[in-house]
């Protein structure tokens, strides 16, 4: 039976980072996923700054750069007859937005993670984890050929998604749970030139952003109550959202044309797992996931990796520090993501009222309160953290 410290299985933002950094702490890694790599998947694809951040420390920013990712230095807000605008803020001198397509960035992680010294197994399914003493102790996998294995492991992370296999392997339970508010639909546009951009209204959010191959991805965010009747004809409900919501943009796309296929979901959920437990621990989706609109899902995925290999450090072949390491984990974890499932629910709601019309007024008309308005956040703000800004 083969022998690791650490067994990671999904190999997106969230594993793929996790195994990267667990082999450069010097552990023996096995990164295992079902897909086989380059892989697509729905995506905001937009890289919050703590995301970029961790990718600059990682020695990884500039890799990304350099597969033709267009850095983009602008960002715009619109509500209503509102808009505000202007430059990334330049911050530990990174002074752009990056929107990879996930093909590309999945890659780049798993690359990154092998060079470090994992191992990775692509088209690898794990079936189950072996388990003693009530403890986690490494899993069971098929091949695509049909072959099958053991493995086992100091720590089994799931890093699986949504709908994580692992979760249910591991027993993880739901601890939190709200109903979904959205559901969305992205297409990807050539010829259309954009900064990035959020254009809102109640009922509707238009997200915009610059990526790979000179297209330019255009999200058009629905109540979730309005899913059934949308995927009727989602190309129509897209089209009627984006001339509704954004007229700008659909008159700067009148030369420009969409390809690819318009791809949407319903399943938005919105959950928080319990995290880790003897031998195991979840990260990324698979530990929470939530509506999709604040786009922090890849960043929050960069942070988890960096917070369960930074509390684990040194102690994994220390069983008591390692429990306790875990909790901390745990713990950590949930204080770093209440805060945004907050607020993305509450972005969800795609409801502009009044109040918050003469707020977004208010703040077009301060100069140092649009910049860190735009430094917060595009979608949506927490104004107390920009009354001091007004000062």
């Amino acid at each position: 039976m083969d022998l690791y410290d650490v067994v990671v299985v999904g190999a997106r933002s969230a594993g793929a980072s996790t195994a990267m950094l667990f082999a450069r702490a010097g552990y023996r890694v096995l990164l295992l996923d079902r897909m086989r790599f380059p892989s697509d998947t729905l995506s905001t694809q937009h890289i919050h700054r703590p995301g970029l951040r961790l990718l600059d420390r990682w020695g990884l920013l500039g890799r990304l750069a350099e597969t033709g990712c267009p850095p983009v230095r602008r960002i715009s807000y619109t509500l209503g007859d509102l808009r505000l605008e202007g430059p990334v803020p330049v911050e530990e001198g990174i002074d752009a937005v990056y929107a990879p397509r996930r093909f590309v960035l999945d890659s780049l992680l798993i690359d990154a993670a092998v060079e470090s010294g994992a191992e990775f197994r692509e088209g690898c399914t794990v079936t189950g984890v072996l388990a003693e003493g009530g403890r986690v102790t490494g899993v069971t996998w098929r091949a695509a050929s049909g072959s099958t294995g053991r493995v086992r492991a100091r720590l089994v992370v799931g890093a699986d998604g949504m709908r994580s296999t692992m979760a249910g392997h591991f027993g993880a339970g739901v601890v939190r749970e709200d109903s979904p508010r959205t559901c969305v639909y992205y297409g990807y546009w050539e010829g259309l030139a954009a900064q990035f951009e959020v254009y809102e209204r109640t009922g509707r959010l238009i997200g915009v952003v610059g990526t790979h191959d000179e297209l330019t991805l255009v999200a058009a965010y629905f109540p979730q109550e309005e899913f059934r009747e949308t995927r009727r004809d989602p190309a129509a409900a897209y089209l009627e959202a984006l001339r509704s919501t954004a007229p700008d943009l659909v008159g700067r796309a009148a030369s420009a044309r969409r390809v690819e296929r318009l791809r949407g979901t319903g399943s938005q959920l919105n959950f928080f797992r319990r995290s880790t437990g003897p031998g195991w621990a979840l990260v990324g989706d698979a530990a929470c996931h939530k509506d999709s609109i604040t786009g922090t899902g890849i960043s929050d995925a960069f942070e988890q990796a960096a917070l369960l290999a930074g509390s684990v450090g040194a102690q994994l072949h220390d069983d008591l520090a390692t429990a306790g390491a875990l909790e901390r984990y745990a713990t950590e974890q949930r204080g770093l993501l209440e805060p945004r499932y907050r607020t993305a629910l509450d972005s969800a709601r795609l409801q502009v009222t009044p109040e918050r019309l003469d707020f977004t007024r208010w703040i077009a008309s301060d100069a140092a309160s649009t910049a860190a308005f735009l430094s917060v956040a595009v979608s949506h703000v927490d104004p107390a953290l920009l009354i001091p800004a007004a000062g």
